[in-house]
C-alpha cells in the first residue's frame, strides 16, 4: 500500500537543501513515485544558485529501510530502473552531497547514502544491503560504487551475507566518514555543511568532478583557467596573509 504522506519534503537553510525521505509508517522506504520524483528535486536544487551543498537524511530518527517492494514483477522490472536512475542522478548532482544518518540505512537507502559524496552517521545507524535475501541480482551500476567505496572483501560480505552492520563496522571499512553519538549528528552535520559552504565553490565543484572521474584533459584544463581569471586564489592567498576570513564569490557558469 503506498500511502498518502510519502513522499520527499525540501528544507533550505541558507545555502544548504536538505531532502528528507517521510514514509514513516514503513520506516521511510521508498516508493516507486519518490524514486521518481528524487531526480527532479535534484535538477531544481542543482539549478538554484543559492544553494550550495545538499544534505540527504530521513524523518523521524530513520534513514530509509530500502525500498516499499511491490509485487515480484514490478520488483524484476520498474523499481530497480528507478532506484538506479535516481542513484545515478544524486551521484552526478553537482554540488557536495552529505547523507545524514540514524537508524536504519538499508537496501535502497543504503544505495543513496553511498552515491553521496560525504556519509555522517549516528552510533545507533544499522547498514545492510539485502538482494540476496530476496533472491535479487544488485544493479551493476550499485554494486560497483559500492565496491570502490569499501572495497571488494567489504561489498561481498555484505552482498553475500545481506547482513546489517552496526556504524562502528561501517567505519571500520570505509562505508560511513564519522560516527558520532545521536544526539551530537544533527549539529555535527549543519557545521560541516557550513564549513563546506563557506570554501571556494570553484575548489570544490573541481575536486568532486575530479576525484569522480569525471574531467578529462580538457575540463581539467578548463578548471585551471577559471582559477586563474576567477581571482579565487588571489582572494584566497590575500586573505591568508592578512588574517581574514576569504571572500570567495565564484558562481558555476550558466
Amino acid at each position: 500500500m503506498v500511502l498518502a504522506d510519502a513522499e520527499l519534503t525540501v528544507e533550505v537553510t541558507g545555502p544548504v537543501a536538505t531532502v528528507v525521505i517521510r514514509n514513516p509508517d514503513r520506516r521511510n522506504a521508498l516508493t516507486p513515485a519518490m524514486w521518481r520524483q528524487l531526480p527532479v528535486l535534484l535538477d531544481g536544487l542543482e539549478a538554484d544558485p543559492a544553494v550550495r551543498v545538499l544534505v540527504l537524511t530521513g524523518a523521524e530518527g530513520t534513514f530509509c529501510a530500502g525500498a516499499d517492494l511491490g509485487s515480484p514483477d514490478e520488483l524484476l522490472t520498474d523499481d530497480l530502473g528507478i532506484a538506479v536512475a535516481a542513484e545515478e542522478r544524486l551521484a552526478a548532482f553537482a554540488k557536495p552531497t552529505v547523507a545524514a544518518i540514524q537508524g536504519a540505512c538499508v537496501g535502497g537507502g543504503c544505495q543513496l547514502a553511498v552515491a553521496c559524496d560525504l556519509r555522517i552517521a549516528a552510533e545507533g545507524a544499522r547498514f545492510g544491503v539485502p538482494p540476496a535475501r530476496l533472491g535479487v541480482v544488485y544493479a551493476a551500476p550499485t554494486t560497483r560504487r559500492l565496491a570502490r567505496l569499501v572495497g571488494p572483501a567489504a561489498t561481498k560480505y555484505l552482498l553475500f551475507t545481506g547482513d546489517l552492520v552496526d556504524a562502528g563496522r561501517a567505519l571500520r571499512i570505509g562505508l560511513v566518514d564519522e560516527v558520532l553519538p545521536d544526539a551530537e549528528l544533527t549539529a555535527r552535520v549543519a557545521g560541516l555543511t557550513r564549513t563546506i559552504a563557506d570554501r571556494s565553490q570553484l575548489s570544490v565543484a573541481a575536486a568532486k568532478e575530479i576525484v569522480d572521474g569525471r574531467a578529462d584533459d580538457d575540463r581539467v584544463a578548463w578548471w585551471y583557467r577559471q582559477m586563474r581569471d576567477s581571482g579565487e586564489a588571489q582572494e584566497g592567498v590575500a586573505a591568508f596573509h592578512e588574517r581574514r576570513p576569504p571572500r570567495f564569490a565564484w558562481t558555476r557558469p550558466e
